[in-house]
């Protein structure tokens, strides 16, 4: 977990008493684990596992780098910022820049972690990496034999314009769009 500290509050920490796993996936698994609340009493919890993944902001020439591809938990298509699954104890940057290559075609020799955050962590212990790149350069794309996607630039303001059309409804791309806007105004990556 890159620049993420443990933090807990042992007033509220659960104990957690048993695992039933449910299922286990190409991507997920799911299990039910009983915790001991803080006040003594027991409840379940859901919990799905998730291998963690990297995202990144990429520019070329001051647009941002996206792509589009169809989601089906949505039942559509989303704008999203290249991103993927880590793989079994990949490095986090290594998988960045595989990813930038593999979704756009492009690369960067200069990626930089900005945040790892998680995603749903009620249900799910997901963590994505972000980086990000102002140098992105023209490569070879390499999609998985699964993955159909287009790829295209977007200025801040169309950025935006996607977010509120919701053509951008993801949280990574609107966490990206607006990191990308503060630097606008800070000249410093947050």
């Amino acid at each position: 977990m890159e620049n993420q500290k443990r933090h807990s509050n042992p007033a509220l920490d659960e104990v957690t008493l048993s695992t039933q796993p449910i299922f286990d996936g190409k991507i997920i698994t799911l299990q039910v684990d009983t915790v001991q609340l803080p006040d003594g009493n027991t409840a379940t919890r859901e919990v799905v596992k998730h291998p963690g993944a990297v995202a990144v902001l990429a520019l070329n020439n001051n647009k941002l780098l996206v792509v589009e591809q169809y989601r089906q938990p949505m039942l559509r298509t989303e704008v999203e910022i290249p991103a993927g699954k880590l793989d079994p104890g990949e490095d986090p940057l290594t998988a960045a820049h595989r990813e930038l290559q593999e979704e756009t075609g492009f690369h960067s020799g200069d990626l930089k972690h900005l945040k790892s955050f998680y995603t749903s962590p009620g249900f799910a212990d997901e963590i994505i990496h972000l980086y990000v790149t102002e140098n992105a350069q023209v490569g070879e794309m390499a999609l998985d034999e699964d993955e159909f996607l287009e790829v295209s630039e977007l200025t801040l303001e169309e950025a935006y314009q996607y977010i509120a059309d919701g053509r951008i409804a993801d949280a990574k791309t609107m966490m990206a769009v607006y990191t990308w806007h503060l630097y606008t105004l800070t000249g410093q990556w947050h």
